[in-house]
């Protein structure tokens, strides 16, 4: 299975972004990607405006074009978008919600861990979901996290017992001092911890590695990843703009766990 990771740095206007994305799509599809994973708020940047005055349901224009390139390549595309979700503290919340469309899919994850830490509260604009998804692709198991979820063992494993062989992150991870070796440290845990692949598309580092290091935010760290269910990092991105383009074997993580049944 070849699984296409997109680094980018998308901007706060939506339509702006499907241009930006979709002969990136085409690029990782013309490379073989069958799977093609893009980063948390491809949709919107975040730091770019209200999300809710963009957000759409999974018939809206945005989703509804990915769907349809997705089903003209052949490809299942995994990305970062904002729906409507509720009314909270006088503020109009939405879901963070991973778009999983192509091959007669078209549903969404919507992100359980919100990021209230660091003395930000990602909940007063965003609702977090309650629901796993996993979904089959190419006779493997893929499951469905987003960004901060990395930092919870348990969510990996439960999506390893339910089967997954595979776990898509879609993120936009926030760079300042420590994040960079938090990020890399996570991604490599979770892969451990649970025997699965990690597939984790990130944002690109906005002003690239000149400005590593330096707190940004939630705009994005770069350092896309795939990480074997033995915890080798088999392709990793820098902090600029980046396509990779993995060929992986899904039948190495139910072998991964065999020999060594931590679940």
């Amino acid at each position: 299975m070849k699984i296409a990771l997109l680094q980018l740095t998308s901007t706060g206007d939506k339509s702006e972004n499907l241009a930006l994305v979709e002969p990136k799509i085409r690029q990782a599809a013309g490379q073989g990607a069958s799977l093609v994973v893009l980063p948390e708020a491809t949709m919107q940047a975040f730091d770019n405006g209200r999300l809710d005055t963009q957000a759409e349901e999974l018939d809206g224009d945005f989703a509804t074009a990915l769907r349809e390139l997705a089903a003209e390549l052949g490809v299942t595309i995994v990305v970062g978008m904002f729906r409507p979700a509720d009314t909270h503290k006088e503020r109009n919340r939405v879901y963070n919600t991973a778009l999983i469309t192509g091959n007669g899919m078209h549903r969404g994850y919507d992100k359980i861990h919100t990021f209230d830490a660091f003395d930000y509260r990602e909940s007063d604009t965003v609702k977090p979901g309650e629901a796993l998804v996993t979904f089959e692709h190419e006779g493997a198991v893929v499951g469905v996290a987003t960004c901060y979820d990395i930092r919870f063992p348990e969510q990996f494993k439960e999506l390893a017992r339910r089967g997954a062989d595979i776990v898509v992150v879609p993120t936009s991870w926030a760079d300042g001092e420590g994040k960079r070796h938090q990020w890399r440290t996570l991604t490599v845990a979770r892969a451990l911890d649970a025997g699965v692949f990690i597939a984790a598309a990130c944002q690109a580092r906005p002003g690239g590695e000149a400005k590593a290091g330096q707190a940004s935010g939630p705009t994005g760290i770069g350092h896309s990843v795939v990480v074997s269910p033995t915890g080798e990092r088999l392709a990793e991105s820098g902090y600029g703009e980046d396509l990779l383009v993995v060929d992986i074997d899904p039948a190495d993580a139910a072998r991964a766990r065999r020999a060594l049944p931590l679940l």
